[in-house]
């Protein structure tokens, strides 16, 4: 039964694996790469092979432009969809042809950098450390004990994020995956209305979604494409990044199969910010390491994966008389470097 559904669908693509298409797709030949100058922007029915049928399909599953298409691998697209290998290929090959994804100059990199946001901290020494505030396209990881500002920090950027670009934000809305129950929006209003800024809205244009497991959080991360676009979402807090897999992954033998789950989650979320211009935070919990017998032994959960896969890297402490302390740990354009901060009522200050 699983065959016949699978060929069925490949029907409605257009494909069967071989070089049959149905009736109405849009007779173009494999990798081609020509499009119309009157449609700067082609749609998914642009793709060959895809018809009015292959397109509601793959917007029911989640791809709704050619741009998540493209980015797409071949097997999540074959699952998503229930088509074949060959079928999939196709797809994914013409998406990336259509939208010109291919070797680019660093000028080009240069000038598509120029998309790129940054949000307010709300601190100047914090924002100097990490180069004009968090920015669009990449991941930031924030790790450090329990009451080290993390969470706190996360707060400060779902409000900022809200501001006009003028103001530090991004006229955009945050996105918010809590897994250990630590949003609480008393929090939120409190900032808010120490700024001047009307708390119900700013609460409206936060959206949150509580992780009960590792599972459920990367179903959220997966979700999170659906309301990208009808919110107008411009920032992704998660809060804790690896305390579900922490906790339903124990002992050593899990350990493989816990950083390829993990490694698979961050990655997603990497995809979304590039996709949609995004910034994401992500808090981390840490150990101390006993093998450290000098110095400050505490380190960041998630190992090389997390360390690898996250842009910018910094580990908050506390400090004297109330003050937190920011240390620039990793990052591919910074240097390194520490930021004193203090938390009040207000939210993230100057110390």
């Amino acid at each position: 039964m699983a065959k016949k559904s699978k060929a069925k669908n490949d029907e409605e693509f257009g494909e069967d694996g071989d070089e049959k298409h149905s009736a109405s797709p849009i007779p173009i030949e494999e990798h081609d790469d020509v499009t119309d100058a009157a449609t700067p922007q082609p749609t998914i029915e642009d793709l060959p092979g895809v018809g009015p049928k292959g397109a509601q399909k793959l917007r029911e599953s989640g791809y709704e432009d050619l741009m998540s298409i493209a980015a797409a691998s071949t097997g999540e697209l074959m699952a998503a969809c229930e088509i074949g290998e060959a079928t999939a290929e196709k797809i994914i090959i013409a998406a990336r042809s259509k939208l010109d994804i291919g070797y680019k100059t660093g000028i080009e990199i240069m000038e598509k950098r120029k998309e790129i946001g940054k949000i307010t901290t709300g601190c100047t020494s914090l924002n100097a450390l990490f180069g004009g505030g968090i920015e669009t396209q990449q991941i930031t990881e924030a790790y450090g004990s329990f009451a080290s500002s993390k969470t706190q920090l996360g707060y400060q950027l779902a409000i900022n994020v809200q501001l006009p670009k003028e103001k530090g934000g991004l006229n955009g809305a945050c996105l918010w995956i809590d897994t250990e129950a630590t949003f609480k929006p008393e929090r939120i209003k409190q900032i808010a209305e120490n700024h001047g800024l009307d708390p119900n809205k700013v609460l409206k244009n936060i959206i949150v979604g509580r992780a009960f497991n590792s599972d459920h959080q990367v179903m959220l991360a997966e979700k999170a494409k659906e309301v990208i676009k009808e919110k107008g979402i411009k920032l992704i807090v998660v809060d804790s990044l690896t305390a579900h897999f922490r906790a339903d992954y124990s002992g050593r033998g899990e350990l493989a199969p816990r950083q390829q789950k993990l490694n698979r989650h961050i990655h997603a979320l990497q995809k979304l910010a590039d996709m949609h211009n995004l910034a994401v935070y992500v808090t981390n919990q840490v150990m101390a390491n006993p093998a450290i017998m000098f110095g400050d032994p505490t380190t960041a959960i998630g190992g090389h994966i997390v360390a690898h896969a996250t842009g910018v890297r910094i580990y908050l402490r506390k400090g004297k008389q109330g003050m937190r302390i920011a240390r620039l740990i990793d990052s591919p354009h910074l240097p390194e470097g520490e930021a004193v901060f203090r938390i009040t009522e207000n939210g993230i200050e100057d110390a």
